[in-house]
């Protein structure tokens, strides 16, 4: 952990590098702003538990990856809107008015709720194998189709409600490793395993393309998890434990507060 550690932060003073050589103006119209959060889960931070009592339903964890990013950039005044569970139709109605011409930088993480990420996590861990891989290719099959229209609009609208801010639209990773390594009370095949990679992989193809379309940063999340997803010998996703099913297959404190973190503080040094 220690090691993956500095190897992030290494890799994060390598990325940044260039942009120290920037004008010191500019690097002052970056310094600070308004930085409004809007997501699902994921962008909440469950995982990393205990979360905000005052967020309720929501579980805004305290390590999510806004909170933390804002911490550690103290000119900046963070309105997090993210809430666990969280559709598209849900940022809409019930986080974008957050925004505005003054807020200069968005994160969003949102989308997995729409593909339906509890059922098919549900159907992979407890149904049949014919369960699984119906759920996963339905998941799979929304992702490169209807999911891409959807996002592409709402970031559309992000961009419009808030005109001079930079949108970043955090990924998600692959949730678990491909090896035999237990998962927790239960643990899924290896075919159902290549599944639930697979809907992963086309979700993260639909919102890429989306980003193109919507004219956003399109942040990618599964090569910084690499190695480390859930049922690996070091992970940074949460396995399966019945004392704590919301979390199942979500990141974990480590996950959300160093490495997506890690990839949004790299965006921002360099966007």
């Amino acid at each position: 952990m220690r090691k993956a550690a500095r190897i992030l932060a290494a890799a994060l003073v390598a990325a940044t590098a260039s942009v120290m050589v920037a004008g010191s103006a500019q690097a002052a119209a970056t310094t600070t702003g308004e930085y409004v959060a809007l997501g699902d889960s994921y962008a909440s931070g469950v995982g990393a538990y205990p979360y905000d009592p005052a967020s309720g339903d929501c579980q805004q964890s305290p390590d999510s990856y806004p909170r933390t990013w804002a911490k550690n950039h103290a000119g900046w005044t963070l309105r997090d809107m993210t809430c666990s569970g969280a559709t598209i139709a849900d940022v809409r109605s019930k986080q974008m008015g957050a925004l505005s011409a003054e807020t200069k930088l968005v994160s969003i993480t949102v989308g997995g709720n729409d593909v339906g990420f509890r059922n098919i996590v549900t159907a992979c861990l407890t149904g049949t194998d014919d369960d699984c891989q119906f759920a996963t290719n339905l998941g799979a099959y929304y992702s490169r189709t209807q999911l891409v229209d959807d996002l592409a609009a709402l970031y559309t609208d992000v961009k419009a409600k808030a005109p001079n801010a930079r949108v970043f639209v955090m990924a998600y990773p692959r949730l678990v490793d491909a090896g035999t390594g237990s998962c927790g009370v239960i643990t899924p095949s290896a075919t159902r395993r290549s599944q639930l990679n697979f809907t992963a992989d086309n979700v993260a193809a639909g919102i890429s393309e989306a980003t193109q379309r919507g004219g956003v940063k399109f942040v990618e999340m599964r090569l910084p998890f690499e190695g480390h997803e859930a049922c690996s010998a070091d992970p940074w996703i949460n396995g399966v434990d019945a004392a704590h099913i919301n979390e199942i297959f979500h990141p974990t404190k480590y996950g959300h507060s160093v490495v997506y973190t890690f990839m949004l503080q790299a965006e921002t040094d360099l966007h």
